[in-house]
């Protein structure tokens, strides 16, 4: 049985390892927006910096560039009352995340301040944010699945024990109840949940009514709001992500939910366009799909456990040839998209199954179910492309014998894809219902 008290000691010594005595000073010479140059101190990209003003109050931040030998740093709060000659200091640390078992059931910060009326949170050890992916060969192939607790997905998009999904959507079309959904119905161990740049209003709901008490009891939120500078928005997800990877490190399969990795591109663009990078497409900066390759990386199945990722995507204008959108296709194992026309209509989740796919869906699933998801999708390609011939009338029994059986089966199919958000269903559950169904 591990010893407490050694475990608190652990993490101390580990705590002064990581961190040095010496600290550099600099003076700041320019302050703009959320931006701080200085002269000095020495320091590299990436470290975390202390940014004092004439009152003694100290502003946390972060090295996100140099001009020439001038240092650009970011606080991680509104800069008030910053004068030019002021301190700024470093001392050789990067930024971590304390971790452990007590963040089940926790809304925490971008900082990882715990923000919820609970009890103080025992740290077991700290996990840095800016973790680098694992190498490839030390990810093991995907076979297992992941019941999401929804019959379309698992149905027909089944989803693979370390895989890595975009749910694609507009703004309004459920991105968020579809979210509270899987957290609740998820058989994976732990549920890491990433809001980034939220509706400070929403939060709560999104806890009380999405998530729910069942959800949120093996769940670790990390929310951020959209009113909080860009590098505590970037750092929620960093903290999620290191959440997740902390959790797998000690034989969990984790379910990690980003909502939404558009947010974390743009506070990302905000970060580059103030430290001098040049805009490419659409106006976001190279770091913007660096910083996406590396996130998405981080997932995956390992030796030790799983991290099965879900991020939400927001399409502008419900376009699916956006850049960001286009990028992040590529990255991804797989995507979810949601039809507006579908929410509409009444039918949820409104997952337009003919658009999304799963990359690992051969990999994971049983020849007989594979067959059956194979069959039906066919029928709905079919009755998809004459949809508007049936509905004007001009559809004609018995000239298409496909489209005659895609026609015959839309009500059971419709029944089958839609889904009371209140009512999860198992892998097992949806499989056979999937297999019920007339072809």
């Amino acid at each position: 049985m591990t010893n407490p008290m050694s475990t608190m000691l652990a993490a101390y010594q580990n705590h002064l390892k990581s961190n040095s005595t010496l600290r550099w000073w600099g003076r700041i010479t320019k302050a703009t927006g959320q931006l701080v140059e200085s002269d000095g101190p020495f320091c590299a990209v990436g470290e975390c910096c202390e940014i004092e003003d004439g009152t003694g109050h100290v502003y946390e931040g972060e090295v996100v560039g140099f001009k020439g030998s001038t240092v650009l740093s970011m606080a991680l709060e509104k800069v008030e009352g910053v004068r030019y000659g002021d301190r700024i200091a470093t001392w050789g640390a990067h930024p971590r995340l304390g971790v452990g078992t007590d963040l089940l059931g926790r809304v925490i910060d971008g900082r990882g301040e715990v923000i919820d009326s609970g009890p103080r949170v025992h740290t077991e050890a700290y996990w840095p944010l800016h973790a680098t992916a694992p190498q490839p060969l030390k990810r093991i192939p995907i076979v297992d699945v992941l019941g999401c607790g929804v019959r379309a997905i698992d149905g027909l998009i089944t989803v693979g024990r370390g895989q890595r999904l975009g749910i694609f959507g507009g703004s309004g079309v459920g991105k968020s109840t579809l979210i509270g959904m899987m957290a609740r119905g998820s058989s994976a161990d732990v549920i890491v949940l990433g809001l980034v740049g939220e509706r400070g209003r929403e939060v709560r709901e999104f806890l009380e009514k999405a998530l729910g008490d069942e959800g949120r009891r093996r769940s670790v939120v990390v929310a951020s709001t959209s009113d909080q500078p860009p590098l505590i928005r970037i750092r929620a997800v960093l903290a999620a992500t290191s959440l997740a990877e902390y959790f797998c490190s000690q034989g969990k399969n984790v379910l990690l939910v980003v909502d939404s990795l558009t947010r974390v591109a743009m506070a990302q663009r905000e970060i580059g366009l103030a430290a001098g990078e040049p805009p490419t497409s659409r106006g976001y900066t190279p770091s913007v799909f660096t910083l996406m390759a590396r996130l998405i990386e981080r997932a995956g199945r390992f030796s030790t456990g799983s991290i099965t990722a879900f991020y939400t995507v927001l399409m502008e204008g419900d376009d699916q040839q956006d850049t960001l959108v286009d990028s992040l296709r590529a990255l991804l194992d797989g995507h979810i998209v949601l039809d507006r026309r579908l929410n509409m209509q009444n039918h949820f989740p409104p997952i337009s199954v003919l658009d999304s796919l799963s990359r690992l869906m051969t990999s994971v699933c049983q020849p007989q179910h594979l067959d059956k998801a194979r069959k039906l999708r066919k029928l709905m390609a079919s009755y998809s492309a004459s949809e508007d011939l049936i509905r004007v009338g001009a559809y004609q029994k018995g000239v298409d014998p496909v489209l005659d059986r895609a026609v015959a089966i839309v009500p059971a199919m419709n029944g089958f894809l839609q889904q009371d958000a209140g009512q999860p269903s198992s892998f097992d559950a949806s499989v056979t219902a999937l297999l019920a169904l007339p072809e």
